[in-house]
């Protein structure tokens, strides 16, 4: 059990407004000044994104440039009353997202798969995902009268697909890796059996930032006559530059005929403003699965194209309004500042660190994990001195998801320094309890992992606490 103060010392990281401004328990008797909230807001926005801004975070904030922030914003208050569901009071937004579609596809390149690419815009990489195991799910048991489906997918693949099989009634089988760190196709075709519906790869996973082997998988796909999910949704805006670029990236899209779907989150590196993300298919054929109908409800007849009723017009106009300010030549210069950072620190890690060991051969994302030193004492002292890394497990690692911030002047140099000396303070301090763990959404979990259950109990029950820190 945790003592009292290491939960409070959690949860002042988490809440640190609790001690700091008004909790409200009710809705005000009266309501506040629009200017005096905003004032508020603002306060906490500087705070919070100022290690952002600094160039020291992992992932997270994958533009970082507050004018483009603000252009997107304007173009989001014009549309930030509509549903899109009225199409017919609201036709910009069919404009918006079919346009979205158009360049997402093109970027994908759809021309190889013929003139059948569709998609779907979606909320975020997580109903991307599980969009697409339902889409898999409805298709197999129209077409091949399957009722007890499963889907194999590697260990690394995102855990939202296993959130997802778990609402949908689907067996998640789980491939291993090979020695490379990407999952061993060998041992996924062993899991294959007659109900299986799909099978998954990534491009590149959340934990190490590697591409599967999606070529080969295609050709099992097709030997099998299953889809093939491919999970771009953190590389898929970004990998087609680095490729654009002359980098060697392998193809992992729709040139490769066994790809039959593909997510691809606008939030990362499409660089819109949260909360949009892009689920693509083959064919129209296997997205019409993706839609619900109810012709007898008293309402009218119901029609929806996914899980969500209600979409945000805003967020889908300011989604396409950042693809076209953007443009091919913001995206190619992008890519390459982002790889050539990623490959810098990679490369300072590989001559001057032996203590550490890169995992596999990455592009943006860049894992390491260690045989000499605890990774959690790396990170204990690498926050201390302003970075947030994502904190990794099995094996653990920390990973650093590369993004426009860190490429700024300096980052790398400043970065590969601070690694060195956490490395040496992780040697030194051999033995003692790291205060790092890995918890995914947050990069130091004081106490390690062995009280990651008496922190996420404490966790849980602040959230819903109808008075938080009272």
């Amino acid at each position: 059990m945790l003592d009292e103060a290491a939960v409070e010392k959690f949860l002042d990281e988490v809440y640190p407004y609790r001690r700091e401004s008004e909790t409200y328990r009710t809705i005000p008797e009266v309501g506040r000044a629009p200017e005096d909230v905003l004032a508020e807001v603002q306060g906490y926005a500087e705070r919070e994104d100022r290690m952002g801004d600094e160039g020291r975070v992992s992932g997270s904030l994958y533009c970082g440039d507050h004018d483009h922030y603000h252009a997107l914003s304007d173009v989001f208050e014009e549309f930030a009353h509509v549903n899109v569901l009225q199409r017919d009071m609201y036709p910009s937004a069919t404009k918006f997202e079919a346009e979205i579609i158009s360049m997402v596809a093109d970027m994908l390149h759809a021309e190889s798969a013929g003139t059948d690419v569709c998609g779907v815009v979606t909320s975020g990489g997580s109903e991307s995902l599980i969009t697409a195991l339902y889409t898999y799910r409805e298709q197999a048991r129209a077409e091949r009268g399957i009722t007890s489906p499963n889907v194999v997918i590697p260990v690394t693949a995102h855990v939202a697909l296993d959130k997802g099989a778990h609402w949908l009634g689907i067996e998640m089988r789980h491939a291993p890796l090979n020695d490379d760190f990407v999952v061993d196709v060998d041992a996924m075709a062993e899991m294959i059996d007659e109900n299986t519906i799909a099978i998954v790869g990534s491009a590149g996973n959340y934990a190490h930032g590697l591409i599967d082997p999606i070529d080969q998988l295609s050709d099992l796909a097709l030997s099998r006559g299953i889809g093939l999910h491919v999970d771009g949704c953190l590389g898929g805006f970004l990998l087609p530059w680095i490729e654009a670029n002359g980098v060697d990236v392998p193809t992992w899209d729709f040139r490769l005929p066994g790809v039959t779907s593909i997510s691809c989150d606008t939030h990362k590196y499409g660089y819109a403003l949260k909360g949009t993300s892009t689920l693509m298919y083959r064919t129209k054929a296997l997205r019409a699965h993706q839609w619900f109908t109810y012709p007898d409800w008293p309402g009218g007849l119901y029609l929806s194209p996914g899980f969500a009723g209600s979409r945000s017009g805003g967020l889908i106009a300011s989604t396409w309004a950042s693809l076209v300010i953007t443009g091919r030549e913001g995206y190619l210069k992008k890519a390459r500042e982002i790889y050539d950072t990623a490959q810098a620190m990679v490369s300072g890690i590989r001559a001057d660190m032996p203590e550490l060991r890169v995992i596999g051969e990455p592009t943006f994302l860049f894992a390491f994990d260690s045989d000499e030193v605890d990774v959690y004492l790396v990170n204990d002292d690498l926050k201390r001195r302003g970075w947030r890394m994502n904190a990794l497990q099995l094996p653990p690692a920390l990973h650093f998801c590369v993004t426009r911030p860190n490429t700024a002047p300096g980052i790398v140099d400043t970065f590969l320094a601070d690694l060195r000396g956490a490395v040496d303070y992780a040697k030194a301090n051999a033995g003692t309890p790291a205060e790092s763990g890995a918890m995914y959404g947050l990069g130091g979990t004081p106490q390690g992992n062995e009280s990651i259950n008496a922190l996420m109990s404490a966790y849980l029950e602040a959230m819903h606490d109808t008075a938080p820190g009272a």
